[in-house]
């Protein structure tokens, strides 16, 4: 939980940081943290986690202020960065025995910890070998299972894929909708709209350190109020008579990719806007590639919303 957090970074540019930062997370979701570089995102997790003080405002973590007892709230939480902090020299094995005996566990238990989450997390046939020599997506899945060494309560993970593959990107989406499913609370910052949509619950939408908007994927799609027509033309030569036909239906601005020969129209009554439009074309003699309805995405929701293309 977060009220009305502000962080001011002295010299930094206008908005950075927090400036009246709300969240609220419910046991067991997985929450997103939208936002462009320099939204706060990263100041967030930071004072969240006990890294970094704010100026003012109050936070708690798993029923423990933030503020009043750091060390209650670093006992209950874990945090994976936007880089890999493990030993590349080591191995997976030996890198999850050093976390289990550096959180203070005992040699036989930090072990056995270790055998478990090399399972849960699929590194065990490679457990024995350097992590130098894993792929990325094998060395976050390491970060993961180190983080939950000592099994917190609630998980911070920051821009997890940051770099990687889309094979590696799918090994850590799996291993974070694991972790859920084991009933740890996860806040997730990205800026990959996918990721969020992949997921996360609920989003929080962050601009100038302020969230200015939040629900699920679904609620915040359904905030810009119109679903969307797309057509895909054959033929270069129609994209004039096809942006003339389309404007009848729109219910705000049309969107064209002119390298892909899509046209995306926003509009109200959807089977209405379709059939129409399909009549219209058939009229003109105009036999579009691909006609289709859809709602809106939340690359759009976030452009709208922050001004900021995804």
């Amino acid at each position: 939980m977060a009220r009305d957090v502000r962080k001011n970074y002295p010299g930094g540019a206008e908005g950075a940081g927090l400036n009246g930062f709300d969240l609220e997370v419910g046991t067991g979701q997985v929450v997103g943290l939208l936002g462009p570089n320099g939204a706060g995102k990263t100041t967030a997790v930071r004072i969240l986690s006990t890294l970094l003080g704010m100026d003012s405002g109050e936070a708690s973590v798993a029923g423990c202020d933030v503020r009043r007892s750091p060390r209650e709230v670093r006992r209950r939480i874990g945090l994976v960065g936007q880089y890999a902090a493990v030993d590349e020299i080591l191995s997976s094995r030996q890198n999850l025995l050093m976390f289990g005996r550096l959180n203070h566990l005992p040699k036989a238990t930090a072990r056995q910890r270790a055998e478990e989450l090399l399972e849960r997390f699929a590194l065990a046939d490679a457990g024995d070998k350097p992590v130098g020599k894993y792929s990325g997506g094998m060395r976050r899945r390491l970060d993961l299972a180190a983080s939950l060494i000592v099994s917190p309560e609630v998980l911070f993970v920051d821009e997890p894929t940051t770099g990687l593959d889309p094979g590696g990107r799918q090994e850590v989406w799996a291993a974070i909708r694991d972790l859920v499913g084991g009933g740890t609370t996860v806040l997730l910052t990205t800026q990959y709209l996918e990721e969020a949509d992949q997921l996360a619950d609920r989003i929080s939408m962050l601009r100038a350190g302020r969230v200015v908007a939040e629900g699920t994927p679904d609620e915040l799609k359904a905030r810009l109020g119109a679903d969307w027509l797309d057509l895909v033309l054959t033929h270069r030569a129609d994209l004039p008579a096809v942006l003339e036909l389309v404007a009848r239906v729109a219910d705000g601005q049309v969107q064209t990719d002119e390298a892909a020969l899509r046209v995306s129209v926003p509009v109200k009554e959807r089977t209405r806007a379709l059939v129409e439009v399909a009549t219209a074309l058939r009229d003109a003699g105009i036999e579009p590639g691909d006609i289709t309805l859809r709602r809106p995405t939340l690359d759009e929701v976030f452009l709208h919303l922050t001004g900021v293309p995804a």
